[in-house]
């Protein structure tokens, strides 16, 4: 079916007769690494809002308290995710991060990170926690 207004060329298209991304099998693409230059690694910044955005984000409430620091809880209630650099038991622990899980099946475990840990890195870890909340 032509349009008046379209000319139909005679000629054939640069993809006839190809499947789609049949030039990837012919030619992979290279992955892209940086020079050791431009590779920059994480490291601690001290701030929780990777966390706390990833957090709120997904809905769970965020409760600050007057000392600084925060408390999350997971809107099913069986995971807990502390922010603690004014906690003096923490301190002692030398950790900024908990973690607490109940899962509904088997026993509750925790998990501890230091002051050193980026938040990026800790965001991930619950990032991994929350998209497998069956593993």
């Amino acid at each position: 079916m032509s349009h008046a207004n379209v000319l139909m060329s005679p000629k054939p298209q640069v993809n006839d007769g190809t499947r789609p991304r049949e030039h990837l099998l012919q030619h992979p693409p290279l992955p892209v690494r940086p020079t050791i230059d431009q590779r920059s690694w994480l490291s601690s910044g001290g701030s929780a809002e990777p966390v706390l955005a990833l957090l709120a984000g997904l809905g769970w409430p965020v409760m600050d308290t007057h000392e600084g620091d925060v408390h999350c809880t997971s809107p099913d209630g069986l995971v807990y995710v502390g922010w603690l650099p004014e906690d003096p038991s923490a301190w002692r622990r030398g950790i900024v991060w908990r973690i607490q899980v109940r899962p509904s099946a088997g026993p509750p475990w925790a998990q501890e990170f230091g002051a050193t840990t980026p938040s990026e890195a800790f965001a991930g870890f619950l990032a991994a926690l929350i998209a497998n909340p069956g593993h």
